[in-house]
């Protein structure tokens, strides 16, 4: 193996998990036991990380680290270190894969990556989540019909990991043998339904701050979920929302090349459209750099600071468009 980097990408939550799971097995079958650690880029410097696999447990037989939000690596010096690891060749029993919900990161970090150690995970196309969904289903000797899967999909978040964990807690509910419905469908998911990013995003296109406030306090108190899990979903949901900009410039914004672009039910169609009424795309790309900010902010001030911080960004992005108070505060005194 003359490069052990690995780079994983794309929104399709399910698929890129997996691929991850068989690298890390395949390795440990070839190498012995592991040393495993996860890091996040913008947590840890990307410094520690190389020290870490260049040194490793005193047991373990190699290093397997993985390193998310791959994206915020941009520094000369990162990347500097980075790609003198790989030409040095210091790599013996050292793994690193870098994952990010992106499409792309730095295209000299990609540069670093063998062609065959790279994949984007797209996220999949309508009839396949359909596939996907009566497969499941059909494992577990239950059938559900098309109705019933076109609810789900509108109910669910668009990967196939939340997918997983939906479908598996339906099962749940029914026996072996039985047909499921559309009304079977929503009476566990939308009646039981938790709260998720993706609601929240609802929640600040229809301009409801009380109910968004609601559903953040929700969330944060939940043990499923952490500010930054809630703002990666917000700001996967924003970077849709820059798509559908994009094709509306470009004039497709009709039924086919909206599928194309992965708007595929109503539900999300009218979401979309009624978010794209609210934010311009000068204020979509705003609430883009709000977020990442409020990101580092979170994670440089730690729990304390975290709801003051979560508050203060989802009000800007429903009354500022995305100008941070002190934007405006600063802008304020100078009329």
């Amino acid at each position: 193996m003359s490069v052990p980097l690995w780079l994983f990408t794309g929104p399709e939550l399910g698929e890129r998990n997996e691929a991850l799971e068989a690298l890390r097995k395949t390795i440990e079958k070839k190498y012995g036991q592991l040393d495993n650690h996860l890091f996040y880029a913008a947590d840890t410097p990307l410094a520690t990380v190389i020290d870490t696999i260049r040194n490793g447990a005193l047991f373990a037989d190699a290093r397997f680290a993985v390193v998310r939000n791959a994206e915020a690596i941009k520094k000369k010096e990162d990347i500097q270190l980075l790609t003198q690891w790989v030409e040095q060749k210091e790599a013996d029993g050292a793994f690193l894969v870098l994952i990010s919900d992106e499409i792309s990161i730095d295209k000299k970090i990609e540069a670093l990556v063998p062609k065959e150690q790279k994949k984007i995970f797209w996220e999949l196309f309508e009839n396949k989540k359909q596939d996907w969904v009566r497969r499941f289903f059909s494992q577990a000797r239950i059938r559900i019909d098309t109705e019933a899967i076109a609810v789900l999909l509108e109910l669910v978040e668009n990967n196939t990991e939340a997918l997983k964990t939906a479908c598996t807690h339906i099962g749940l509910f029914f026996e072996p043998g039985t047909q499921l419905t559309a009304d079977s469908i929503e009476q566990v998911l939308a009646h039981n339904k938790e709260e998720t990013a993706f609601t929240l995003f609802d929640a600040l296109s229809k301009d409801n701050i009380e109910y968004a406030l609601n559903i953040r306090q929700k969330l944060t108190l939940s043990k499923e979920s952490s500010p930054v899990q809630l703002i990666a979903g917000l700001t996967y949901c924003f970077r849709r929302l820059a798509d559908w900009h994009l094709a509306a410039q470009n004039g497709a914004l009709d039924d086919f090349s909206l599928k194309k672009i992965g708007f595929t039910s109503k539900k999300a169609i009218d979401q979309y459209r009624r978010a794209s009424r609210q934010w311009d795309e000068q204020a979509v790309h705003r609430i883009i750099s709000l977020l990442n900010t409020t990101d580092m902010r979170i994670r440089a001030a730690g729990q304390e600071l975290s709801t003051v911080l979560l508050d203060t960004c989802l009000y800007s992005i429903m009354k500022r468009n995305g100008e941070s108070l002190a934007d405006y505060s600063a802008s304020a005194r100078l009329i």
